[in-house]
C-alpha cells in the first residue's frame, strides 16, 4: 500500500470489477447487462465495462454524455429515471437514445413532444420487501395504470416497448422478484387484448455485494427470475440493472486516523473519511451495512472500536464495535473494503473536510 499519497483515497481494482461482470453475465444467463451507472460513474471504470461489451443505464443527460466520452452508443442505452427534464429528454433523443422510462401522464407528454416516436417502458411498483438499502416507494405504478398508460403512450405516437421494475437495493431475498414478475405478467396479458406486444422485461438491479455477511448465490436468483418468466403469456427479451453487483466489491476506501478517544468504556477511531464525505450508506441503514475493515497495524491483539468521521456532526459514525488493532493512533490507516459503490458519489466537503479522490488500478493484491 503506496502510505505516500494522501488519503482518503478510494482504490478501484478494474480486474475485480471485471471479475464481477463476468460473474453475473455467466450467473444469469440470456439477461442483457445495462451497468446503472449512478453508483459510480468513473470513466475508467466505465471504458473498462464498455469494453467487455456491457450495456448501461443512465438517469440523466451527464451520466449519458459521460458514456458517449468513453464511446458508448447512446442507441444501447437506457433512460431509466422516470421523471426527467424536458432539456435531459431532448439532449438524449437528438443523441440516438430511443428507450424511455415513464409512470405518469405528464411523463408521456413530455416524452411525446422531446422525443416523438420514442420507445417507453413504464415503471411498476414492486412489492415492498425490505431490502439491505432500503430504496424503493417513490416510482411505480399498479399493472392496472401501467396498462393504461401503455395505451396512452401508442395514443400519443410513442412505441410501447416494455415493463420495468426494481425490488430494492442490496436485496438478500431472491424470491423478492416473484410478485413483480406476476404483475408484469398481468400488464402483458391485457396488453395483449389490446394486440399490444412488448419488447421487454427490465427486472431491475438489486442483486447484492458482500459486505460483512453471506449473500445468496446468483444462482438462487437465476431461479426466482427464470420461473417467473416462464410464467408470463410469451417469451419477451429480458434486461438487468445492476450497480453494486458490479463495482462494490473492487473498491477500498484507504482512511487515515486522525485521533482516538475512549467515551463511556469503548474507544472512538475518528477517520478522515465518513457518512458526509464518502460512506452516506451509513446513515441510510442506521449503520447495519458492515464493511470489512482491516488497518495497517495488523496487530495481534484486537480491541472492537466504534469508527466514526472527522465532522462535528454525531451522525456522522461509520459503523460500531468493529474490531481493530488495539492502540491505533493518529497517522494510522484504516482500509475500508466493498467501498466501489455509492461512496464517491454521495460525497460532499461538508464540515470542510475533502471527498475521497479516485484511482483505479489492476493490482488486485495491494488492498488485501
Amino acid at each position: 500500500m503506496d502510505h505516500s499519497r494522501p488519503t482518503p483515497e478510494l482504490l478501484i481494482d478494474l480486474d475485480r470489477v471485471a471479475a464481477e461482470y463476468h460473474a453475473l453475465v455467466a450467473g444469469l444467463p440470456g439477461m442483457t447487462v445495462h451497468y446503472a451507472m449512478k453508483c459510480n460513474p468513473h470513466p475508467e471504470i466505465l471504458a473498462e465495462l464498455h469494453g467487455l461489451g456491457c450495456r448501461f443505464e443512465i438517469a440523466s443527460a451527464a451520466e449519458l454524455d459521460l458514456l458517449t466520452g468513453v464511446g458508448v452508443d447512446p442507441a444501447e442505452t437506457l433512460f431509466s429515471n422516470p421523471v426527467k427534464p424536458l432539456a435531459h429528454i431532448e439532449h438524449a433523443h437528438a443523441s440516438g437514445l430511443w428507450r424511455f422510462a415513464f409512470d405518469s401522464e405528464e411523463e408521456l407528454d413530455k416524452l411525446a413532444a422531446a422525443a416523438p416516436g420514442a420507445a417507453v417502458y413504464v415503471r411498476l411498483a414492486a412489492h415492498q420487501i425490505r431490502s439491505g438499502v432500503p430504496s424503493e416507494g417513490k416510482f411505480g405504478v399498479d399493472p392496472a395504470a401501467a396498462t393504461a398508460l401503455l395505451l396512452a403512450a401508442r395514443d400519443r405516437g410513442l412505441r410501447p416497448f416494455g415493463v420495468a421494475f426494481h425490488v430494492g437495493s442490496q436485496m438478500l431475498l431472491p424470491q423478492a422478484w416473484r410478485a413483480p414478475l406476476r404483475a408484469v405478467g398481468q400488464v402483458m396479458e391485457k396488453l395483449a387484448a389490446e394486440q399490444v406486444l412488448l419488447d421487454m422485461v427490465d427486472v431491475g438491479g438489486g442483486f447484492p455485494a458482500r459486505y460483512g455477511r453471506a449473500v445468496p448465490p446468483l444462482s438462487e436468483y437465476a431461479a426466482a427470475i427464470e420461473t417467473g418468466l416462464a410464467a408470463l403469456p410469451y417469451p419477451v427479451p429480458v434486461v438487468i440493472e445492476p450497480g453494486r453487483a458490479v463495482v462494490a466489491a473492487a473498491g477500498t476506501l484507504r482512511a487515515t486516523v486522525i485521533g482516538t478517544a475512549v467515551r463511556h468504556g469503548r474507544r472512538w477511531v475518528h477517520l478522515d473519511v465518513g457518512a458526509f464525505n464518502g460512506l452516506m450508506e451509513c446513515l441510510e441503514t442506521g449503520n447495519e451495512l458492515r464493511f470489512p475493515v482491516t488497518d495497517s497495524r495488523r496487530a495481534a491483539t484486537r480491541e472492537r472500536c466504534h469508527l466514526t468521521g472527522p465532522t462535528c456532526d454525531s451522525q456522522d459514525t461509520i459503523m460500531f464495535d468493529v474490531e481493530l488493532s488495539a492502540g491505533l493512533r493518529a497517522g494510522d490507516e484504516v482500509y475500508i473494503g466493498s467501498a466501489g459503490s455509492y461512496t464517491s458519489v454521495y460525497a460532499s466537503s461538508f464540515n470542510g473536510f475533502d471527498p475521497p479522490h479516485v484511482r483505479c488500478t489492476r493490482d488486485p493484491g495491494r488492498f488485501r
